[in-house]
């Protein structure tokens, strides 16, 4: 069976460049970017539908995997292959609200997408990640730009409970994420693999949030896995 086109989904504040190590390690795979450009949920999912190919393997980290969870609810026809990273599945909090209320009111008073990011850090990365890794994890906020960044922020706000569509995922799925991630900590992506039939679940060590990142090559043969693997009930915590 031929390999599906692989659609990658970025986390909030971030490009391409997230999977700048992992692509390369999959020469043999036709990559889509998808970006997240618009300030709500449904409408986001409805460009991405209006511009991806008529089938396809979607992996999205974070923001782009909460996206993702919502693309394949609304056109689970749509989707051969489902990988989660780094992600949460919930409705967003009132802490979470406000956060980004706050974030959104820093960028209206003049700060930069970068300036955002360069906060961040701490929560984005483990603290044993490189110098190069934390200067792309800024580079990507400047690409990026405080507007888009604005419209990430008010999307976020539009998520929604995911968990009840999780149970009717039936295609392989993949779920990942650093161990030490501290903004979608493990017990976030348990629950995820618990809900999903058949899921594999993988936990980085030393991995913070923006795993390709820190863990490229990891993330590259995970997917690679997942790529090549037929649903065949594969429940299991896998340490990296």
């Amino acid at each position: 069976m031929a390999t599906p086109p692989l659609v990658l989904l970025p986390g909030m504040n971030c490009t391409e460049q997230l999977w700048q190590e992992v692509v390369p390690a999959l020469p043999e795979v036709q990559v889509v970017h998808g970006e997240l450009v618009e300030p709500d949920l449904d409408a986001c999912v409805e460009d991405l539908l209006t511009r991806l190919p008529p089938r396809f393997a979607l992996a999205g980290l974070s923001l782009g995997g909460i996206v993702a969870m919502a693309l394949t609810r609304r056109a689970p026809e749509r989707v051969e292959r489902l990988a989660l990273l780094d992600t949460n599945a919930k409705a967003p909090t009132d802490s979470q609200l406000q956060g980004w209320s706050s974030l959104l009111h820093r960028l209206e008073a003049g700060a930069s997408a970068a300036d955002v990011q360069r906060d961040l850090l701490p929560v984005l990365l483990h603290e044993g990640a490189n110098r190069s890794v934390r200067e792309v994890t800024v580079r990507m906020a400047d690409a990026l730009g405080a507007q888009r960044l604005a419209a990430q922020l008010r999307l976020q706000a539009t998520r929604v409970d995911e968990r009840p569509g999780l149970g009717r995922v039936t295609v392989p799925t993949l779920v990942l994420a650093g161990r030490e991630d501290a903004l979608c900590p493990p017990s976030s992506h348990r629950e995820i693999a618990r809900l999903v039939a058949g899921s594999r679940l993988v936990l980085l060590e030393r991995t913070g949030h923006l795993s390709p990142l820190e863990r490229g090559a990891q993330v590259a043969g995970e997917l690679r896995s997942w790529l090549d693997r037929d649903h065949d009930h594969d429940r299991v915590e896998t340490q990296g």
